[in-house]
């Protein structure tokens, strides 16, 4: 069974090239920097960020949940996933390996 964890993420939205990857020192620790073309509206970058976050983790969007900031920049999602995902995390966040 796999073991969930938790993702600090600094989102920013409305930008015109979607990217995910990067380090955000945040109210969280530190965050995965996660670019989305989604307005910051309704929570549509929110969406469009966790759905980012599964796709660059390689994990099913519904593996991915928000904890908590639903109306903040700063949010913090739950992936349940294996440990084999945390290498990946790792390498998004310094950098060497970003999407988009």
């Amino acid at each position: 069974m796999d073991e969930p964890f938790t993702v600090a993420v600094r989102v920013k939205p409305g930008v015109s090239r979607a990217r995910v990857g990067g380090r955000y020192d945040g109210p969280h620790g530190a965050a995965l920097v996660i670019a989305v073309n989604a307005p910051a509206v309704d929570g549509r970058a929110t969406e469009a960020a966790r759905r980012a976050l599964a796709g660059a983790l390689g994990v099913r969007r519904a593996a991915v949940s928000l904890r908590s900031g639903a109306a903040s920049r700063d949010k913090l999602f739950q992936v349940d996933a294996g440990p084999e995902v945390a290498g990946r995390l790792s390498r998004l966040l310094d950098g060497t390996d970003p999407i988009g």
